[in-house]
Parts: structure tokens; C-alpha cells; sequence
């Protein structure tokens, strides 16, 4: 029992050691094998001095080794999700964005939705030799997201889609079991034990025809770099679908239309331009040109809700969609990030309007995107999943 205590007290002073870095390397014992390297490749990017370790507070002739080195340490070290992390630190902390022009550290970096928003943000001064690395790298993460969340998306719009409609003469493979059921308990047979399924109820018919459109109108500020990155990959998946028509606009000050794109996510996505001011209003205004069946219509706003335009008029046609019968949803982030920077006296006014407005997950938005469709309560799908920001008393209070 003492041994093991004994243990537990040189863990606990290793994990300090390794907490306070080298500043405490007197102080403390010293640290042996692996121990070493990793304190090295923590002190380089968290200590004092860190950008003299690898070279972001001055110029780029000696910090390339450097950096390149590092980035083969914390690999070594640690696993892909603390690598991401890491990297992400880099670039805010020590203004390495540079260094990613530079195509041999390209293809050492480990590859995530921020890095794919920083090549984005930087892909008009990527050299000419990168552009093809860089382009791979956007691929790779595109690739990534699509086999996390292509299934998900395509089985949550299907299933709403084809239940939104319902036919009392359904064949055998249109049989709604769960429905039918239900439906003729009150025909059991007892002594037969089973049920005479006297109305069958099915799924609704496929319709060559357009059921729902979608819009999403998506703030390419900054700010919301992760969520333009997740709209293209699931834009790009609900525009596959024949019976959903889908609309991709990104704006800033000026809005532009991506719906052609949609068919390849990495060029949708290199055609973003991220960073710049915000007029939601015109963006929202464009949208409301799109619209052909307000009803049977989606708009899904993805902003922080950071006004730059002209806000009374952006409220007035709030109130024209909804008082149409369009479906508004303003997302105040679509990432794993946590909770987001936004406007929250817009989000009040808007949610007063009709128009529920929370952050969301990747992993979620499927499943909203299904409940719209469906004609579900929104605020209620929210709160039940416990990310709805409602208005009360004139106050925004997060849940």
C-alpha cells in the first residue's frame, strides 16, 4: 500500500513539473526520457518567451526547422485530438499562419476544421507550389466529415421527408408497422394472439416532385469559420437529395449565391472568403428572392448575429418570412466550439419574432433539420436537447 502511495506522489509531482514548465525546473526534480521532450514541446509553445523557441516573434528564415521539428515532437507525443489543440494554440498564439504557406510544413500538420478555416482565410497568398498541398489538405478534412456526417444527414431528411406524408393504401415495402399497429389495437384477437390490421397506414409516396427547400444563409465573418466549413459539408449532402432543393449563401458586406458549387464541397469551400464586415439584412433579403413556396420553405440563418447592415429592416423581414409560413431558424454557431459570441439583444428580438435562435452542434443539426421538415416545434426540440436560448422578460437566458 505504501508502494502505491509512494507512486501516486511521484505522479502528482511529475504532472506538476510538466505544469509549470521549465520556469519550475529548479524548484522541482528534474524529468527523465519522453518527460523531457514533452515539456520541451509544451514550454516552446506556452512559455514566456515562447516565440523565441520557434520563431514567431521575429522573421521566417529561422523558424521553418524549427516549427517542423515541433510539429514532429508533439506528434510523437501526443494523440491527433491534443495534436489539433496544440496546433490551434500555434497559430493564435505565436502568428504562425505564415509559416503555412510553406509547403513542407503543410503536409506535416495535422489536419482539422480549424486548419482547413485558416487555409481558407489565407488561400489568396498560398504561393502557386502549395496551392495543390493546401488543396489536398481541405480534401482530406472534407473527406473526414463527410464519412462522420453524410449517412446521418442523408437517413435524418430522408426519413422526415417520407413520413412528412402519409397514404392509407401503401404496398407492402410504404407500411408504416409502428403506425399500423397502433392504429388497430382495438383488433386483437385473443384467440389468435395477434392483431387484424383492418387500416394500414404507410409512408408517403416518393414524389418526383420538390418537397422542402432549403436555405442556408451562412455569415462567412471570421468568427464563424467552423460553421462554414460544417454548412458546405452538409449543403453538399442535402443537395444530393432529389426531393430537397438546397440554396448555399454566404455573405459579408456582399452576398454571393454557392448553389452551383454544392456538387464539390473543397471548391465551395474555396469559394468562401472569410473575414470582413456583415450586413445580414441584404443577405437575408437576397434569400427571400429564392423563395417559391414559403410553406414548404427552410431558412436556416448561421450567424452570430453581429449586425452591420441596417437592423429594423433586417427584423422586418423576419416578420414577413414568418408570417408567410417560412421556417426560420437563426443558429448562432454550427460547431463543437461551446457557446458562442453573439448578439444576444438581436437574438431576443428575433426569437420574439418567431424565430428560434441557439448554437448547435454538428452531430445535431440532422436531427433539427429532420424536426423542421417535419413541422416539429423547434423551441421545444431545443430545449429538450437542452440547447435552446429563450427569451424571457425581455432577458436571454441560455439553458
Amino acid at each position: 500500500m505504501s508502494e502505491d502511495l509512494a507512486q501516486q506522489a511521484i505522479e502528482r509531482r511529475r504532472r506538476w513539473r510538466l505544469a509549470v514548465g521549465q520556469q519550475g525546473q529548479d524548484a522541482l526534480e528534474p524529468l527523465d526520457g519522453d518527460d523531457r521532450g514533452i515539456d520541451a514541446a509544451l514550454s516552446a509553445l506556452y512559455d514566456a518567451d515562447a516565440g523565441n523557441h520557434l520563431g514567431g516573434a521575429g522573421g521566417r528564415g529561422a523558424s521553418s526547422p524549427k516549427v517542423s521539428r515541433w510539429l514532429g515532437d508533439i506528434r510523437k507525443y501526443f494523440p491527433n485530438q491534443v495534436v489539433r489543440l496544440l496546433q490551434k494554440d500555434a497559430l493564435e498564439r505565436l502568428n504562425l499562419r505564415e509559416l503555412l504557406l510553406e509547403k513542407e510544413l503543410l503536409e506535416q500538420v495535422e489536419a482539422d476544421v480549424h486548419l482547413v478555416a485558416t487555409l481558407i482565410t489565407l488561400k489568396d497568398a498560398v504561393p502557386l507550389e502549395t496551392k495543390d498541398t493546401a488543396r489536398r489538405v481541405v480534401q482530406k478534412v472534407v473527406d473526414e466529415l463527410l464519412q462522420r456526417l453524410e449517412e446521418p444527414m442523408r437517413a435524418a431528411v430522408s426519413g422526415a421527408l417520407n413520413r412528412a406524408v402519409r397514404n392509407r393504401r401503401p404496398r407492402l415495402a410504404e407500411i408504416d408497422w409502428s403506425r399500423t399497429l397502433r392504429a388497430n389495437l382495438r383488433h386483437y384477437q385473443p384467440a389468435y394472439r395477434t392483431i387484424v390490421p383492418e387500416t394500414l397506414i404507410g409512408y408517403g409516396r416518393k414524389s418526383r416532385r420538390t418537397q422542402r427547400d432549403i436555405i442556408l444563409c451562412i455569415d462567412q465573418s471570421g468568427s464563424m469559420a467552423a460553421s462554414v466549413v460544417y454548412s458546405s459539408i452538409f449543403g453538399a449532402v442535402m443537395a444530393s437529395l432529389p426531393a430537397v432543393k438546397t440554396h448555399m449563401v454566404v455573405f459579408d458586406t456582399a452576398v454571393v449565391d454557392l448553389t452551383k458549387q454544392l456538387d464539390d464541397p473543397v471548391d465551395l469551400l474555396f469559394g468562401t472568403q472569410l473575414g470582413g464586415g456583415t450586413d445580414i439584412n441584404k443577405a437575408v433579403g437576397y434569400c427571400q428572392t429564392l423563395i417559391r413556396e414559403p410553406r414548404k420553405t427552410i431558412l436556416v440563418l448561421i450567424s452570430d448575429l453581429y449586425e452591420g447592415g441596417v437592423e429594423r429592416d433586417l427584423l422586418r423581414r423576419a416578420l414577413e418570412l414568418t408570417s408567410a409560413g417560412v421556417s426560420v431558424i437563426a443558429l448562432l454557431a454550427l460547431s463543437d466550439e461551446g457557446a458562442p459570441f453573439y448578439d444576444a439583444k438581436l437574438a431576443a428580438k428575433l426569437a420574439a419574432l418567431g424565430v428560434p435562435s441557439f448554437a448547435c452542434t454538428p452531430n445535431l443539426f440532422p436531427e433539427l433539420m429532420a424536426a423542421a421538415i417535419k413541422g416539429e416545434d423547434i423551441n421545444q426540440w431545443a430545449a429538450e436537447r437542452n440547447v435552446i436560448t429563450t427569451h424571457t422578460d425581455n432577458k436571454f437566458e441560455t439553458r
